[in-house]
Order: structure tokens, then C-alpha cells, then sequence
């Protein structure tokens, strides 16, 4: 079952951030073959606002396991945690993301949902780097959708998805992490 995890951030925790730097990427580490994608968010004067990662994992349990005993969280660093269930719609991770690894332009979009379950996406698929939909616990329920995506600015990544299809669309800079 895939998830995607979005931690934010608590207003003035970054310096807390950077001091679990280690420990976050070991805590990761030990995920190395279930991430599809990881990497943080962050404003336009890079102060850190959250973590995303989604991830491949037995079940609920398993994911709420990742999520809360991550140390970042277990130290105070995120205010709160969007845990849900995800389908990875392009079949692939970041690192095959078939434009490499590229350096800025990237953004996280989450469109919450309204409605029912669709593909809304209106780009082109090249620019993609992680795509698909999120649902309820039992996977039954579309929540909306949260896309990685290529971007030369926020106002075109968020234009991926049509506002008529969501409640509210976020955008987040965003960029890949991990020692990959």
C-alpha cells in the first residue's frame, strides 16, 4: 500500500530541524527501498515549512508507525502530519524521474478534494516527477491529489490541476532529499 506523508512544520523550529538532520536521514534510511519520493518543503527564502514522503508500506498501521515515530516529530520540529493513503499513478519513484535530478523549479501540489474521483490532470505527464491520488483509510474514498512536479514557477505547477476540480489547491517549493 503507498502513503503520502506530509509533515509541517512548527513555526520556529528550524534550527531543532537542522540539529536532527542525521538522525532524520539515518530514521529514513532504514526506508531506503520503500520511498517513492521524498524531500523537503520549504518558502522562498528556503526556511524549511515541512517533510513529504511517500513511501510503500504493508499496511495503516505500518504508515502511522513511519509517520509518528519519525524523530523530527517525536522531537516537536512538525505541528502536524497529513497521513493518507496514495496510488502512484506514473508507477515509478523520483529517481527514475525520466528528467533526472533536477535542481529547482520543483514544487509539491495538493489539491484538496471536491467531488468525485478523477483524473484532473490538465499538464503534461513529462513533468511529473510523482503523481496520484489521495484516499480514505480503506483506499474507497478520493481525497484529492498530490503531484511532485517540474515547474519553471509556482503559479504553473499549480495549474496542473483545474480549480474547478478542488476544494483548495496548495503549493509548496519543494525539493529531493535523501543521500541519493
Amino acid at each position: 500500500m503507498e502513503f503520502f506523508c506530509y509533515h509541517r512544520d512548527r513555526t520556529g523550529s528550524a534550527a531543532l530541524r537542522g540539529e536532527l538532520l542525521e538522525a532524520h536521514w539515518s530514521y529514513m534510511d532504514r526506508y531506503e527501498v520503500e520511498l517513492i519520493a521524498r524531500g523537503p518543503t520549504f518558502t522562498d527564502d528556503d526556511t524549511p515549512t515541512g517533510s513529504v514522503h511517500i513511501v510503500d508500506l504493508p499496511d495503516p498501521a505500518a504508515a502511522r508507525a513511519f509517520a509518528f515515530d519519525e524523530p523530527n516529530y517525536q522531537a516537536g520540529v512538525y505541528r502536524d502530519v497529513m497521513l493518507r493513503r496514495w496510488h502512484n499513478t506514473l508507477g515509478r519513484t523520483m529517481w527514475e524521474f525520466p528528467g533526472g535530478r533536477p535542481d529547482g523549479g520543483l514544487y509539491l501540489v495538493l489539491g484538496l478534494g471536491s467531488g468525485k474521483a478523477e483524473d484532473h490532470l490538465t499538464a503534461d505527464r513529462e513533468a511529473l516527477i510523482a503523481y496520484g491520488p489521495l484516499l480514505s483509510d480503506d483506499g474507497a474514498a478520493w481525497l484529492g491529489t498530490a503531484a511532485l512536479v517540474q515547474a519553471p514557477d509556482a503559479a504553473k505547477a499549480r495549474a496542473i490541476l483545474p480549480p474547478s476540480g478542488y476544494a483548495e489547491i496548495e503549493v509548496h517549493n519543494w525539493e529531493m532529499g535523501g543521500r541519493r
